[in-house]
């Protein structure tokens, strides 16, 4: 059975505790648990498990003080996607450029993976460079791309 993973990474505009981000710090734990209850949500990247090394979202991406990312799987691409712009969560992402730096590469990434697969930053990582590089594949890909495929086509 195939799921879809996902990871979007970011950079804080101002680093962790500086009150310009409160609305978004002070929702981060709104919105992760609307994802724990949502219809199709397998797993994500928290606890002790965000201070291995394989998941240091600031070492990854080169900027400790600022860099964030997060990591889930979900039972379909079509769970994720009503999750991400129909609840809570997309009234936050619609926020975005209060909070994070503006980008002119992809930040986020979804990739099939096995049921059972728990992912981390450095497969993400891995997925989001071969996106910026070679453009969305059916192993590496983001929403635009999904919706543009023939239903079934992608995992």
């Amino acid at each position: 059975m195939q799921h879809i993973a996902q990871m979007n990474m970011g950079y804080l505009l101002h680093p962790p505790g500086d009150p310009r981000i409160a609305g978004f710090e002070n929702n981060t734990d709104r919105v992760n648990a609307v994802a724990d209850r949502s219809r199709g949500f397998v797993w994500r990247l928290k606890g002790e498990d965000l201070d291995l090394p394989r998941n240091d979202a600031g070492r990854l991406f080169g900027r400790p003080d600022v860099a964030l990312a997060t990591l889930s799987v979900w039972e379909s691409f079509e769970d994720f996607e009503r999750f991400v712009h129909n609840t809570v969560h997309g009234r936050f992402l619609a926020r975005r450029a209060e909070w994070f730096e503006p980008m002119d590469v992809a930040s986020h990434v979804i990739w099939p993976v096995k049921a059972g697969h728990v992912p981390d930053l450095i497969e993400g990582k891995e997925k989001l460079v071969s996106l910026r590089e070679n453009g969305p594949t059916d192993a590496a890909y983001d929403f635009k791309y999904k919706n543009s495929r023939p239903s079934g086509s992608v995992a």
